[in-house]
């Protein structure tokens, strides 16, 4: 059984062929510049060459015939005839309170994700462009969406709701929802298997650092608090985004400034966080290399640790027990001294770190625990692995195994 996994963005669609039965990625690759002319294709295959090649795709549906006709071709391609894939599945970023798990893709549901499209509009619209387009490039097939914000449904009330009036949450929407959860997802399920224990009987706080970033606070296996809010802005420092601030400065910004609403969040998207802060890096790798010679990459690093300790304390108060601590994303498995500052200093809350071990842990060193025996709660550094999860809730709606992810029986539970 092959699954397609499809992430549609406004200009680009990437894509991953999943063998199910070997559970390797076949084949993954992008599609870049949809819409916006001098489109191209690059398509990887383990073993072989890259395989890059321009083609102009004026639309998803356009990249999405690209895409399948590369994985069969007889010179690139993994498959020799379209019907070997065997279900699609598509990110969708913002599923609002209507979905709390993956879901087979019908009219309903395609009018359900229009209807919280408002609250993503970056996001959804593509993502539903891409689902449209691969159902009329692969129509006999099941298509199933995975949302970012499922996994965060099991928030309490006054986790989620903003001190604003109640009627902006009953009449539009706005609440917090989270984002990243197939990344929380995993890890903390993993986290509950290197402790021995059932994700039931674990409290968790998950860090998923990349150019993105948000924390999550796990309780039993749920997800009872998160970082990111009613958009991906609000929260942790990222690579271009803001984060957490005084909600009074935008608009006060905005009449400095003389700039329109479309601007300013543009700004706070684009153009904050480490870009913001050192004025022309947004790769932590970047920024730690010119720590010692360039003062304001100094400053931005102990920004976004201190950022980090604040979460970890605020979460650990919700929790009340913290049996692990999860790092995962490109910088939170890579960057071990944004780690170490995030870290030290929490030996009274029974936070102990082997800062050599630390030091020395990348992707490539697997899931590996850098706190000390004698810490009373554990931190583990683990690779994330969202396609996994993608594409087994995929295969079990398919199968109809599918549960709820506090009772479906991920393969990585072992």
């Amino acid at each position: 059984m092959k699954i397609l996994a499809l992430n549609c963005g406004s200009s680009s669609v990437k894509y991953q062929l999943f063998d199910w039965e070997a559970k390797q990625v076949v084949a993954k690759g992008v599609v870049e510049r949809v819409g916006i002319g001098d489109s191209f294709i690059i398509h990887e295959v383990p073993g072989r060459e890259t395989y890059r090649n321009e083609y102009e795709c004026h639309d998803h549906n356009t990249a999405i015939n690209l895409i399948v006709n590369t994985l069969e071709s007889k010179e690139h391609g993994v498959i020799e005839k379209i019907v070997e894939i065997s279900a699609v599945g598509h990110r969708v970023v913002h599923g609002g309170e209507r979905f709390k798990s993956s879901v087979l893709i019908d009219d309903e549901v395609i009018k359900a994700i229009e209807d919280v499209q408002h609250l993503a509009p970056l996001h959804n619209p593509p993502n539903l462009a891409g689902i449209r387009a691969a159902k009329a490039v692969l129509p006999d097939v099941p298509h199933v969406a995975i949302f970012d914000t499922a996994f965060h449904q099991s928030m309490p009330d006054y986790a989620y709701t903003y001190a604003v009036p109640y009627e902006w949450y009953k009449d539009f929407g706005v609440r917090r929802y989270g984002f990243h959860g197939t990344s929380h997802l995993y890890v903390s399920k993993r986290a509950a298997v290197l402790l021995g224990k059932d994700p039931k009987d674990c409290n968790i706080i998950t860090m998923h650092i990349g150019n993105g970033v948000s924390h999550t606070a796990i309780k039993k296996g749920k997800s009872v608090d998160t970082s990111m809010g009613l958009t991906p802005l609000e929260g942790a420092v990222m690579g271009t985004r803001c984060g957490d601030l005084d909600p009074a400065v935008p608009l006060f910004m905005q009449q400095q400034l003389n700039v329109s609403a479309k601007d300013m969040d543009n700004i706070l998207n684009k153009k904050s966080g480490i870009l913001g802060i050192t004025g022309k890096y947004t790769d932590r790798r970047d920024v730690l290399e010119h720590i010692e010679d360039e003062e304001r990459c100094r400053l931005a690093i102990e920004i976004e640790a201190y950022r980090l300790k604040k979460y970890i304390g605020a979460y650990y108060a919700v929790l009340g027990r913290v049996d692990a601590i999860v790092f995962t994303a490109g910088v939170g498995e890579n960057a071990g001294v944004i780690r170490q500052k995030a870290l030290e200093g929490l030996e009274e809350l029974g936070i102990k770190v082997d800062k050599e071990k630390n030091l020395k842990t990348f992707s490539k060193s697997g899931e590996t625990e850098i706190s000390t025996p004698d810490s009373k709660v554990k931190v583990f550094v683990i690779p994330t692995n969202e396609e996994l999860v993608f594409v087994e809730d995929v295969v079990a709606i398919l199968q109809n195994t599918y549960k709820d992810h506090t009772e479906y029986p991920y393969s990585f539970l072992k």
